[in-house]
C-alpha cells in the first residue's frame, strides 16, 4: 500500500489547532478561565523539566470537562475549516493519505470528517483532558504509524518542523517542508532509520 503523511498544525493550516481551539472556547465559554491557575502550574512544571509534554497536556486541556466538546470542536471548525490549503482538499490529494499529529482527537477528528482524510492517528485524551498513553509526536509518530500499517510504503511527507518532524521524514521516498502554506521539496538525510 502506497501512502502520504501529512502533519497537521502549522501544515495543513496556518496556525496551532490546540491553541487556536482553546482560544476559542475562552471567548464562547469564559467559565474556563477558572483552569487557567491549574495550567498555568502545569506550564511552570514542563519549564522546571519535571512535566514532560504528555503531563503538560493535562492541565492545558482540563477545560474540556467544562465545555460540550462535540458542539464547541464543530463550531470551532465552522468558522476555521476555511483555512485549510487547497493544496491539502481531497481533490488535490495524489493517494491514501493519513494525518499523523499530536493534537487532540477532538480537534482532528471532526475536521478530519470534513476535509474527508482517508485516516489519522493523533494523541488521545480522556474526559478529563489527560492523555491516553503517549502525546502523538517526534519517534511516537512513527512507532504508531507503523503499530497501523506496518507494511505501508510512505511516498510523500508534509510538514512544517523539519526537526521536530525528522522520525516521520526519515519515511518517506520524498520529503515536503511547508513553509506558509507552500511545499517545498527537499532531501532528507535519513539519519534515523526505523528500528
Amino acid at each position: 500500500m502506497e501512502l502520504d503523511i501529512y502533519d497537521f498544525d502549522k501544515t495543513l493550516l496556518p496556525f496551532d489547532s490546540g491553541g487556536k481551539f482553546w482560544s476559542y472556547c475562552i471567548r464562547h465559554y469564559p467559565w474556563i478561565l477558572s483552569c487557567a491557575p491549574y495550567q498555568f502550574l502545569g506550564l511552570i512544571l514542563y519549564c522546571l523539566g519535571i512535566y514532560d509534554l504528555t503531563k503538560l497536556k493535562k492541565p492545558f486541556f482540563s477545560f474540556l470537562t467544562m465545555i460540550p466538546k462535540k458542539k464547541a470542536a464543530e463550531k470551532f471548525w465552522d468558522k476555521y475549516d476555511k483555512y485549510i490549503y487547497d493544496w491539502a482538499k481531497k481533490e488535490n490529494r495524489e493517494r491514501y493519505s493519513v494525518i499523523v499529529s499530536a493534537s487532540p482527537d477532538l480537534i482532528i477528528s471532526e475536521i478530519a470528517k470534513r476535509i474527508e482524510i482517508d485516516d489519522y492517528i493523533c494523541t488521545i485524551h480522556d474526559k478529563n483532558g489527560a492523555v491516553i498513553g503517549k502525546n502523538c509526536h517526534d519517534a511516537e509518530k512513527v512507532r504508531r504509524f507503523r503499530e497501523k500499517y506496518p507494511d505501508a510504503e510512505v511516498i510523500n511527507v508534509y510538514s512544517d518542523s523539519i526537526k521536530n518532524d525528522k522520525y516521520i521524514f526519515s519515511l518517506a521516498k520524498h520529503c515536503f517542508h511547508v513553509v506558509k502554506g507552500k511545499r517545498i521539496p527537499f532531501e532528507f538525510k535519513n539519519m534515523y532509520p526505523e528500528g
